[in-house]
Parts: C-alpha cells; structure tokens; sequence
C-alpha cells in the first residue's frame, strides 16, 4: 500500500491506480446490474485544499461511502498513486483526455467521479494491463510525482 509523504502539497490533482483482481458488480444504484472486468482503473481527482487528507483517506479501507470512488477504494487496493501538487482543477480533465488519447484508457463507467464536469464521460479509466509508468513518467515529469505501492522496487 503507498505510504502518503510530506512531499504532497495542499491542493492538486491526483490519479489513484486501483488493482481489480476479479471481475466484479458494484453497490452504486447508478451502475446496477453492469458487470466491470478485472483489470486496473485509474481514477482522476481534484484537492483543491487538504490533498494529503484526502489521499489517506483513499488509503482507508473502512470508512462512510461518500463519493463513487469510495466503493473501490473501500473493496480494492490501491497500487499506486502520482500526483501533481498545485495544479489547477483543469489539469484533472486535461489528464483524463491524455491518458485516453496517448494511453488508450477507457471511460470506465458514465458520469464516475465527474459530477462537476461538464467535458468528461469519466473520471474513472480502465485498462486491462497497467500504464507503462515509464512512458507516464517521462510525459509529465516536470509536473509528476509517485507514491509506489510497498510491493514496488525500485
């Protein structure tokens, strides 16, 4: 699980990588009855203040369902985490067009985790196999920081 540091700014944009081992259906009503596939999803979100909080409270396995997110957060784990301290709220939506444009991840689910954006289908991205973190890396690495996993050697 990655260890959240003090590295990690008050605000931006973070891109949480949630491992699926299993095929699965989710509790949220709006997806009812749809099957997601086992694979990794990668969930874009915005911090305009307390980044750090939120991304413990990601981390955390028992908590309230709040937003969408929570309902994989809570059942899955996490693998890793970059994030992109002081960015804008622009860049979330600039993130996800990339990641589908020069990645080829997927919408995962209509209207997941993008409730106040009108220019994403989703926040929430699929991917049968995982980024190539070198190729990521390399794209943002002006802007990009990583939290690896504790199963990540490096």
């Amino acid at each position: 699980m990655p260890k959240i540091t003090d590295q990690v700014s008050d605000s931006g944009i973070y891109l949480l990588e949630i491992v699926v081992p299993d095929d699965f259906y989710t509790e949220i009503k709006k997806y009812e009855g749809r099957k997601f596939p086992k694979g990794f999803y990668y969930y874009a979100g915005s911090a305009q203040k307390n980044m750090r909080k939120r991304l413990e409270r990601h981390l955390k396995k028992n908590k309230n369902i709040y937003w969408h997110i929570d309902y994989l957060t809570s059942r899955f784990n996490i693998g890793k985490i970059f994030y992109f301290n002081n960015c804008g709220k622009e860049f979330e939506c600039d993130l996800v067009a990339d990641l589908i444009e020069k990645f080829g991840l997927i919408p995962a689910a209509p209207g997941f985790g993008n409730s106040d954006c009108n220019r994403c289908d989703s926040h929430l991205l699929y991917s049968e196999a995982p980024l190539d973190y070198s190729h990521f890396i390399s794209r943002y690495q002006s802007i990009a920081r990583f939290i690896p996993s504790s199963n990540d050697t490096f």
